[in-house]
């Protein structure tokens, strides 16, 4: 079985620490994983660590004040070496500076996307692209002359790190670099075609060519997982979820087999950046001892969207990736999907924000002709996010699966109930209104269906509209809920220590 760690006020000696990763704020973002990584790295430097971050520098990035190291950086794949230039920028987190290092290559990384589209050269495009940004971390580390103690690699992208630290890796300065791999989301694991291995730069019998093939392709997630020294994902249900058939996406038995160096450590959030009694976006501040600006917020949001500005009218706020996972096919696939149902009470309100599936925004918009109690917003707008989570009364989430989340932990700060699948990270932040411990936050169901989403969302309601003091009080108690990342990294501590001492056993 996988492992939860249990934070403790004992800290770690200082350690240096590299992270690499695809995306981090405020660089690069596609989802969460740009959020945590910085997050993390900030919270670790204030604890006393020496944490650096190694990501590229696409096109769009900003160079937040970045300057060049000097001279160039030569990163040596199977036949050839990529000469890239090394800009070095920092992050001032809380006044806990955390040194970024962009790797800038016109080729590689001089697009605005940040993973290949299927018209720019398909998956076999990033698989080089990442292998040399995993290989190029290790270059940096040589021309700084700064030898790590963890090597702390997330998701497919760079799961190539604790592949190259298990083979091609093994000299100082990394004999004794202990290898770290966190698992954000197992639905994207990294598969490409057999004939790349090539250009990986993995002798012919290495271990790393063993661990990453996978029924006749290359899987980026699986040589990760199989050559860690600690195996991370981002909650402790997450953790135990995927090593089941239904949620480990053919990967179930690789991660069964490393349970023993499994850990699902629960992502926090940044405090200060989503705190609504100083949220510099609302149009009025609130906390759970004056709920006043909450009311000012829950206008305002009708009032952007041209609802009735109507204080008991309940508001339902969604803010997703418009895709299969998060629940948009249960929610809106004609014939089957619940939202028309809950549409249908002309005394809801709905606001969605979102980008994605181009079939999910269309359907969004469709409806919103359609209902005049729905409003979606097909971009991606912070101000508005923070809006919708400080004006809605409830916040739904969906999702088949959820690794974490973060909008939930935002919305139960904000005021806004969650409304969620029984899953993941929901399932370890949020306690159903019914619990027996009369502690409820939330409202959850057993599995993102379309009835089980309906009827969720029907007795939100029904206890908004019937019992206003049982929906206030488990609004304080969400409002009053500790979700910070001062846990998180007490058990990264842990967790980097327990690597470490693996390292030295094998």
């Amino acid at each position: 079985m996988a492992h939860g760690i249990g934070a403790t006020s004992t800290s770690a000696p200082p350690l240096r620490i590299m992270m690499v990763t695809s995306e981090a704020v405020p660089f690069a973002k596609v989802g969460g994983l740009a959020d945590v990584v910085p997050a993390l790295a900030a919270k670790l430097a204030r604890r006393g660590h020496d944490v650096r971050i190694v990501m590229p520098r696409y096109a769009d990035a900003a160079r937040n004040g970045a300057a060049p190291l000097s001279g160039a950086l030569g990163v040596p794949m199977a036949h050839e070496e990529f000469w890239t230039e090394v800009l070095e920028s920092r992050l001032e987190n809380a006044g806990y500076p955390v040194t970024v290092y962009l790797v800038e290559h016109l080729e590689l990384f001089g697009k605005s996307a940040i993973y290949a589209r299927p018209g720019d050269g398909g998956s076999n495009e990033d698989l080089l692209r990442f292998a040399v940004l995993s290989r190029a971390a290790f270059q940096i580390c040589r021309k700084l002359n700064w030898s790590p103690d963890i090597m702390h690699a997330h998701d497919w992208p760079t799961a190539l790190v604790p592949v190259y630290l298990r083979t091609v890796e093994t000299k100082p300065p990394f004999t004794e670099t202990a290898g770290v791999f966190s698992i954000h989301n197992l639905g994207y694991q990294g598969v490409f075609e057999l004939g790349q291995l090539h250009r990986l730069a993995l002798d012919t019998g290495d271990r790393g060519r063993e661990a990453l093939e996978f029924y006749g392709r290359i899987n980026s997630l699986k040589g990760g997982i199989l050559c860690a020294d600690m195996v991370t994902t981002v909650s402790p249900s997450y953790a135990e979820e995927i090593q089941q058939p239904e949620f480990g996406f053919g990967l179930d038995g690789v991660l069964r087999s490393r349970s023993n160096e499994l850990y699902g450590i629960l992502n926090g959030i940044d405090k200060e950046l989503w705190d609504p009694s100083t949220d510099p976006l609302l149009p009025a501040n609130f906390n759970a001892d004056d709920l006043s600006g909450k009311l000012a917020c829950k206008t305002a949001l009708q009032q952007r969207f041209e609802f009735p500005a109507n204080p008991k009218t309940p508001l339902v706020g969604m803010i997703a990736r418009l895709v299969d996972q998060k629940g948009l096919a249960e929610l809106l696939e004609p014939h089957y999907g619940c939202l028309p149902g809950v549409l249908a009470e002309p005394d809801v309100q709905m606001v969605v924000l979102g980008t994605g599936d181009p079939r999910h925004e269309q359907r969004l918009q469709e409806l919103a002709q359609r209902y005049p109690n729905l409003a979606y917003e097909s971009a991606f707008d912070e101000p508005l996010a923070h809006l919708i989570e400080a004006g809605s009364d409830f916040f739904l989430m969906p999702s088949r699966y959820e690794p974490c989340g973060l909008n939930q932990m935002y919305s139960l700060r904000y005021g806004s109930i969650p409304v969620a699948t029984h899953t993941g990270g929901l399932r370890d932040t949020v306690i159903d209104a019914d619990d027996p411990s009369g502690e409820g936050t939330g409202f959850l169901f057993a599995s993102s269906t379309p009835t089980e989403i309906y009827h969720a969302v029907e007795r939100a309601v029904r206890v908004y509209r019937t019992q206003p003091q049982r929906f206030a009080e488990m609004r304080l108690r969400g409002m009053r809920t500790e979700f910070g990342w001062d846990r998180a990294a007490q058990s990264y501590e842990q967790l980097y220590m327990r690597a470490l001492q693996r390292r030295m056993r094998h």
